[in-house]
């Protein structure tokens, strides 16, 4: 199997993966705030404690994944583009 070809069949195999994971699991941990919803600060004494308020994930501690929203934005704009015109009222048949 030359280079290429093995190169190919790799970044296949690794974007069905991501697709599966994606249509499975549609949210993933917010990596700002590793999930929590909130920033861990520690005191003086090197206690941990709540933080501000995650704003990248509104602090639910998830997101939506790339793969998840590229796939939802083209679904709306699919969506869109295909739904028929509505009939005008003056129209019959």
């Amino acid at each position: 199997m030359t280079f290429p070809l093995l190169a190919i069949t790799f970044l296949i195999i690794i974007t069905l993966c991501y697709a599966c994971v994606c249509a499975a699991q549609p949210f993933g941990r917010c990596h700002k705030c590793d999930g929590l919803g909130f920033a861990l600060k520690h005191d003086r004494k090197g206690r941990p404690k709540r933080g501000k308020h995650c704003r990248r994930c509104n602090g639910h501690g998830i997101r939506i994944r790339r793969g998840r929203h590229l796939y939802n934005l083209w679904a709306r704009t699919y969506r869109q583009g295909t739904t028929p015109a509505p009939k005008h009222p003056a129209q019959k048949g």
